[in-house]
């Protein structure tokens, strides 16, 4: 049975007895708790917390929630077991069924036969454990399932009480096992043999809220929650497993496909899928991170340097060093992605609209990837030079770490490349490196995690008092004061000076979502006036008026009179609309793979971001700016329309990823075709109305990432109208055409390029002669020339390395060592450089350890090789004494 029909099988059956379908929420969620949805029940939280009533039917749901976890990312592919991302396949209850039929459920879809669209289990291969003290959970399995008590067991709060890991709700649970029979291990249950005995689901009777703590058990109870609830969890991986016959996650039809594939690009052979051969590690490493890759890409990640997009560019870079590792040798991530849409697509029919999009973000990682393995090559191999100088044949841990933790360089690499030199790496010292920069990032991360926002102060106008929203349409309304909020606490009335959120029935100012910032305007009541700075959505059905009371005092109850700041919404909708229409354009210049990747508009300036892997030229960012205005030109009328999700998806329009939209939609419409979106801000009526649109540039926010930066409006004629005037005033300056400028400017350019040359070429000539001059001063140690001294202050490290080559090539014949410094003025920084030739490095003179001397009374650091070595100090007084030490160490050889 195929992974997309035991998706169906599961849907179906809960269908079937009324649970709402749930679609799987996006992977990235606003959540403070949470990097990546990593429990099908994330999405559910508000409901078992009892912070919003939930909006099914009869109170019950069914998702398949994509699920990616990211703790040990390093042990993945070590076991056959473990997967970076998953799919959990779960049945909720809010305050409806609780134990029996949750247990009922999950054993009819077990054990019905295939014809009856069960999974057809042997029901004789099926054990349960259940919490310590959990006596009504065995009695359903045995009295009302028929489970034999020998075949349930009891485990602790380790195993059998389930929590997010966080402050949040929790529960005891009941896990199902399946005997995978002798061959995989000894008899005895899930407590003797955990390989054996696989678990497949985990039954939780949520009813308990915890709070802080560390470890699965080490935590308080704080209290019972407002429902009993019911969370499942079943692994659609490991029930493939099963269903398919396969030994382990890595054998089923997702995962095998790009093991084949890996083995044709890479020429090794995956042999043993139950061992723990490096080669067969490296392996399950591609295919388990491809497909996380992938999916996290297809929610809208891209590779970064922090968070979500530094996971991302983990996954790609260990997926391209462990295919190096296992032998290949170009470019490999092209069929790995391929590979895994291809298996994912028949569960997820959206990877067909992001196949490109997701391959070139994937494809130009693994450029930039291949980039750094080079440039740590080189690294690596001026450090095997530095050892062989030394005659040394160990490379330092705080080395290894240094090329794996600053230059990206993978310990693997360094380990493979320092045994074909002959040398060993010190692992001790690279592990216990490693542990503290873990520790550190663990205590980054215990003082960032917080427990959920507290929003039970909310909870009951969010449930039974949702906000009204009439600023479609009108700019003034009236409305009523529900409730007022200040620091977080209820209050019956606000006075003069006070700062305070405003919950009112209904409201025409809109709530900064999608990129558009919150309404400013003001709310008047009989005896008070507040101003409105800004407003915010809470669960999406409340709105909350942040302002302060400016004259009077206000109380609940009261009767408002509600407006919004005219000029303010006027340039918000100009700016929405002008981002719509370069978004537009920017999709025709280059092409659909160009996504949208957040946006922030305000009145009158817009920033777009998109995900893109290459730099814009200028003549694109200006063929997206003509395409936008001419939009503007044409002068179309705006559209908006509510329909369905599916529906609009047929229409063609835009959605954002990461975002979850109900079951009915707001589709803005721009020139038909043009610009199609799903979006909930306010828009101008005609695109005339958006005015000129002025894009000030593009930019790169990450890798994978771009930014488009514009003005709109009257912002844009007063920005056009300030560049105008600077063309205007250089061109009178160079009493050119403002048209001519640019051949003037060019002129100018190429002539200051000409004469920095030749300032460069006199500088030289200048360094040359004074290396001549400090030669002939040098004197004679030990049968070696020793040229010492300080030159002019004012010039760089650079200059100083060009005076010691030049030295040193006039006396390359020679024993000679060069040993200089200066200060520089502007740095308020000491450089100074060490250049032995070739016979006063086979004499014995090493310029690195001589640089090493010599930072100590310049009060500095320095390094390098056994011919050249530099640094920098930050006390040039000790120069003269510092040389004088360099002349003694010569003495001594």
């Amino acid at each position: 049975m195929q992974t997309h029909e035991i998706r169906e099988r599961f849907t179906n059956h809960f269908v079937a007895t009324g649970h709402t379908e749930v679609p799987s929420a996006s992977l990235i969620l606003d959540d403070p708790n949470l990097l990546f949805v990593n429990a099908g029940m994330v999405p559910f939280k508000p409901y078992f917390l009892g912070q919003q009533n939930p909006p099914f039917p009869n109170g019950t749901a069914t998702s398949i929630q994509k699920c990616v976890r990211t703790l040990d990312i390093e042990e993945v592919g070590i076991t056959t077991r473990h997967n970076t991302f998953f799919q959990m396949a779960g049945n909720f209850s809010f305050g409806q069924y609780f134990k029996e039929g949750a247990i009922i459920h999950a054993w009819k879809l077990l054990t019905n036969s295939i014809e009856d669209g069960g999974f057809g289990l042997d029901p004789e291969r099926l054990w349960v454990t259940v919490y310590l003290d959990d006596d009504e959970s065995e009695d359903i399995w045995h009295e009302k399932v028929g489970v034999p008590r020998e075949r349930i067991q009891r485990l602790g709060m380790e195993d059998n009480y389930w929590s997010m890991g966080i402050p949040g709700p929790c529960g005891p649970c009941s896990e199902i096992y399946y005997d995978r029979g002798p061959e995989y291990g000894k008899e005895g249950g899930p407590v003797a043999d955990d390989s054996r005995y696989m678990e497949i689901w985990n039954l939780v009777f949520m009813e308990k809220e915890r709070g802080e703590g560390t470890g699965k058990g080490s935590f308080e109870i704080i209290g019972d929650l407002p429902k009993k609830n019911i969370d499942t969890g079943l692994g659609i991986e490991r029930v493939a497993c099963i269903l398919q016959g396969v030994d382990n996650v890595y054998e089923t039809d997702l995962l095998n496909p790009v093991i084949k594939i890996a083995e044709k690009v890479t020429g090794s052979t995956y042999e043993d899928p139950q061992a723990d051969r490096t080669d067969d590690i490296r392996f399950r490493v591609i295919a388990d991170h491809s497909r996380t890759a992938m999916m996290l890409i297809l929610d809208g990640v891209t590779p970064s340097n922090e968070g979500r997009g530094y996971i991302l560019r983990r996954l790609l870079r260990r997926i391209i060093r462990s295919a190096r590792l296992l032998g290949a040798q170009g470019k490999t991530m092209d069929a790995f992605m391929e590979t895994i849409m291809d298996t994912m697509q028949p569960s997820f029919p959206e990877i067909a609209e992001s196949r490109e999009r997701i391959r070139r973000t994937a494809a130009a990682e693994e450029t930039a990837f291949l980039r750094t393995l080079e440039a740590g090559t080189h690294l690596f191999d001026n450090t095997v030079e530095e050892l062989g100088s030394a005659g040394s044949k160990t490379l330092s841990g705080e080395r290894a770490f240094e090329l794996h933790d600053t230059y990206g360089f993978p310990i693997d690499l360094t380990l493979e490349m320092a045994s074909e030199a002959g040398l060993k790496v010190d692992m001790e010292a690279f592990n216990a490196a490693m542990t503290q920069q873990r520790e550190r990032a663990k205590a980054d991360n215990r003082a960032k995690k917080h427990a959920h926002t507290d929003l039970s102060v909310y909870r009951e106008w969010v449930d039974n008092f949702p906000t009204e929203f009439v600023g479609y349409s009108e700019l003034e309304a009236s409305g009523k004061i529900l409730g007022l909020v200040s620091e977080g606490i209820s209050q019956p009335e606000a006075q003069v000076g006070q700062q305070v959120e405003v919950i009112l029935d209904s409201t025409p100012m809109y709530a900064e979502s999608g990129g558009q910032m919150g309404d400013r305007g003001k709310i008047r009541t009989p005896g008070g006036i507040l101003q409105v700075d800004d407003v915010q959505r809470i669960g999406k059905k409340l709105w909350v008026h942040r302002a302060t009371v400016t004259e009077g005092g206000i109380a609940v109850g009261e009767n408002v009179t509600t407006q919004v700041d005219q000029a303010w919404r006027h340039g918000a909708r100009q700016a929405h609309s002008a981002t719509h229409l370069i978004h537009a354009a920017l999709r025709q210049v280059l092409g659909p793979t160009a996504v949208q990747a957040g946006s922030l508009n305000r009145p009158g300036y817009l920033r777009f971001d998109f995900n893109y892997t290459e730099q814009l030229t200028a003549e694109q960012v200006q063929e997206i700016q003509l395409i936008a205005n001419q939009a503007v030109d044409t002068d179309w009328e705006v559209h908006t329309v509510e329909t369905t999700l599916d529906k609009a998806r047929d229409m063609g329009a835009l959605a954002l990823f990461g975002e979850n939209y109900g079951d009915t939609v707001r589709v803005v419409e721009i020139g038909g075709p043009f610009s199609m979106e799903l979006c909930g801000g306010t828009h101008v009526k005609h695109s005339s109305q958006i005015g000129p649109i002025s894009v000030l540039g593009e930019s790169s926010v990450g890798s994978g990432a771009r930014r488009i930066e514009a003005f709109s409006g009257l912002d844009a004629f007063k920005f056009m109208q300030k560049e105008t005037a600077l063309a205007a005033g250089l061109a009178t300056e160079f009493k050119v055409p403002t048209g001519d400028l640019p051949a003037r400017i060019a002129g100018l350019v190429n002539r200051l390029q000409e004469a920095e040359k030749k300032v460069e070429q006199l500088r030289r000539a200048q360094l040359a002669a004074q290396s001549a001059e400090f030669i002939a001063a040098a004197h004679e140690i030990n049968g070696i020339l020793v040229v010492t001294g300080r030159v002019h202050d004012g010039i760089s490290a650079a200059d100083l390395r060009t005076f010691a080559n030049e030295a040193r090539g006039r006396l390359k014949d020679r024993e000679a060592v060069i040993a200089i410094g200066s200060h520089d003025p502007a740095a308020d920084k000491a450089p100074f450089i060490v250049a032995a030739t070739p016979a006063a490095v086979k004499r014995g003179v090493h310029a690195g350890k001589l640089v090493q001397l010599l930072s100590g009374y310049l009060k500095g650091r320095g390094g390098g090789k056994a011919d050249m070595a530099q640094g920098s100090g930050n006390d040039i007084a000790g120069l003269e004494a510092g040389l004088s030490a360099v002349k003694a160490e010569i003495e001594a050889l």
